[in-house]
């Protein structure tokens, strides 16, 4: 039998040719993923030091000012000097619970990232049920903190592991309704498509004047999921101590604020997207549209502007939310519940039949 080893050579290369391929194909995977967790990261940072800049701005006190320049670094000293704390078990708690729930309650926010535009080009899962996966996504999150709160077998952490289960139940029934009326008008729950159905009106296409009560509704109901003033009854210092947070040290203590940041960072990001028309910018395309016909410019340059321009949307979203944080007084529990089931989820859901109606009627 004849060997023909020009053949053998060249199934060889066509092998490693392949084997390139793959290796190629999950570096390609990879890169965007690590792109946005990194942003993701340095997104964080930035709002707690803008947090401790504007708190101390409305208490007319000095903020941050010697870790870097402004404060700047103060985050990252406060995070590396939790990462290096001594992580505590309760002896008497359930280990496992009390280990996984922090790790949830981030993860399961994380994953809301991944259908978020941050440009036309710049998503990383473009899906048809992108709005609704973030919600079933980020109902997780309280099933973590109530792990943690029965775990650390304290009774301040489990009445904080109830309050945000039953805090999160109040406000996703009207969370989820404003959605729905928003995938009504867009014809999709895309939110690629939610963003381009906006864009066809310029700037007053925008879901913010089409749905204002929507936009009010899902406001307050996100501060809500959040967990922000004046809604933190699962962590209110003068009643729970910490809450579902009492028992914990080191970085799984840390863990907890970067998934209450990184909720409200996902948060902000999708009133952007829902409501404020996502990365368009529709009044300076009026006066300059040589300079913001992204169409007209390389992709680089037309996805760096409508990220910046996310993002610009989002911190004002953001800096609404923390002015709210010191501004309002913290409600009381049943005044939480009374708000979220006999105001909020009577008004989303008229809307959602006004817009239904609307909807039928144009056809």
């Amino acid at each position: 039998m004849i060997i023909d080893t020009t053949e053998i050579q060249a199934i060889n290369s066509f092998s490693r040719l392949e084997s390139l391929k793959e290796v190629y194909g999950i570096i390609w995977i990879l890169v965007p993923i690590f792109t946005l967790v990194l942003g993701i990261t340095l997104g964080v940072l930035v709002i707690v030091w803008l947090e401790r800049e504007i708190s101390a701005g409305i208490q007319q006190r000095i903020g941050p000012e010697y870790a870097g320049t402004l404060g700047i670094l103060q985050a990252l000293a406060d995070g590396t000097k939790l990462l290096f704390k001594e992580n505590l078990l309760p002896s008497r708690g359930d280990t496992r619970l009390f280990s996984i729930g922090p790790s949830i309650a981030v993860i399961s926010i994380l994953l809301s990232y991944s259908v978020i535009p941050f440009s036309y080009r710049f998503i990383l899962a473009d899906l048809s049920i992108g709005v609704f996966l973030w919600i079933s996504v980020s109902s997780l999150a309280p099933v973590g903190l109530l792990m943690s709160g029965y775990g650390s077998n304290n009774k301040y952490s489990f009445l904080g592991g109830l309050r945000a289960a039953a805090q999160s139940i109040s406000y996703e029934i009207p969370l989820t309704l404003c959605i729905l009326s928003i995938s009504l008008l867009s014809n999709s729950s895309s939110t690629v498509d939610i963003v381009e159905a906006q864009s066809k009106y310029g700037f007053w296409g925008w879901n913010l004047w089409r749905q204002p009560i929507g936009f009010i509704v899902f406001l307050i109901s996100s501060l809500a999921e959040c967990e922000r003033l004046p809604f933190d009854l699962p962590e209110a210092e003068e009643e729970l101590v910490a809450g579902y947070q009492t028992e914990y040290s080191g970085i799984k203590f840390g863990l907890f604020y970067v998934a209450s940041y990184l909720n409200l960072l996902v948060s902000s990001l999708f009133v952007t997207v829902l409501y404020l028309g996502g990365w368009n910018l529709s009044i300076p395309y009026i006066f300059v549209p040589e300079l913001f016909d992204i169409s007209k410019r390389s992709q680089v340059f037309g996805t760096i502007i409508s990220i910046f321009i996310t993002l610009a949307k989002t911190y004002l979203f953001l800096f609404i939310s923390i002015a709210t944080r010191w501004t309002l007084p913290r409600l009381r529990m049943d005044q939480l519940l009374n708000l979220g089931w006999k105001f909020l989820l009577p008004i989303s859901l008229g809307n959602l039949l006004l817009t239904t109606s609307f909807q039928l009627l144009s056809l």
